[in-house]
């Protein structure tokens, strides 16, 4: 399948693990989301925050195995420093990230993989007194991730961005690793409810207006894995880390924060060597 050459090198995020360990504390591993928004007409900046609470869902490439999820897998072919959460394209936080991108993209772009806009996530782990925020760029993947489409320039982009992030661990099998099976395994991996959530009405669109038609209704629950509304409206989103920061709170007379800045370098072969630079900071 269509994929990037070039992907990373070198050990996984020094910061990983941790942040890994402390989301496995959380009952649900819930983060906010902020995104820009364009600034309303006349504003003094052109940009305004927006901000949501989302579902953490793993790194991209290493959706965790779920007894309920029939959809079919990628091998174990990456992993990744690249964390995931799902949406649905009719939402604003998917324009968000196509407008305040270098591109600018349109709304209409924004209906295909793409993106790269500038997003911040922020998760608090109560259990152990720490903040984590992520801040990077966020890249959208939908159906046109393979198979038509897939020579759009969003496409391109995603591929890319977010291929250039992600390390080979089983070398020889990279051609067998699939975005498309990889996007269909983030749709199984949701509950049949949160499923039948992308065949709502259109989000934040007025009650009052004309009913909406008897295939967009609360309440749906969506078994077939390829149902054509909801895959049409369903997306996952992937945060690419520029910065990492644990600020720990465990003890208010010993806090202590640190900071984590990835630096990338090309190699002679175009192969990418990343390395994570960390600077301890006061809290």
């Amino acid at each position: 399948m269509s994929t990037t050459s070039h992907h990373l090198t070198g050990p996984a995020a020094p910061w990983k693990s941790l942040f890994l360990d402390h989301l496995s504390k959380l009952d649900s591993p819930e983060f906010v989301f902020s995104s820009l928004h364009a600034a309303p007409k006349g504003s003094p900046t052109p940009y305004v925050p927006h901000a949501r609470y989302c579902i953490f869902r793993g790194m991209w490439a290493e959706l965790p195995e779920n007894k309920h999820n029939e959809a079919p897998m990628n091998k174990r072919v990456y992993e990744s420093e690249l964390p995931t959460f799902t949406s649905d394209v009719r939402m604003e936080k998917i324009p968000e990230i196509f407008a305040s991108s270098a591109g600018h993209g349109e709304r209409s772009q924004s209906q295909g993989s793409g993106g790269g806009g500038p997003v911040e996530a922020v998760f608090w782990i109560k259990d152990v007194g720490t903040q984590w925020r992520i801040k990077g760029k966020a890249f959208v993947v939908g159906q046109d991730i393979e198979g038509e489409g897939e020579d759009s320039s969003g496409v391109r982009t995603v591929k890319s961005e977010i291929g250039s992030r992600m390390r080979v661990v089983s070398e020889g099998e990279e051609k067998d690793w699939s975005w498309g099976k990889e996007l269909t395994a983030q749709f199984g991996n949701c509950s049949p409810g949160m499923r039948g959530s992308w065949k709502n009405p259109p989000p934040g669109t007025p009650v009052a207006d004309d009913n909406p038609d008897p295939e967009h209704q609360l309440g749906q629950k969506v078994s077939d894995l390829h149902d054509r509304i909801a895959r049409e409206n369903f997306r996952v989103v992937i945060i690419k880390p520029e910065e990492v920061e644990q600020l720990d709170l465990s003890d208010p007379a010993t806090g202590r924060r640190w900071r984590y800045t990835f630096a990338a370098e090309k190699g002679q072969g175009g192969e990418l060597t990343g390395e994570w630079k960390m600077q301890e900071l006061w809290p």
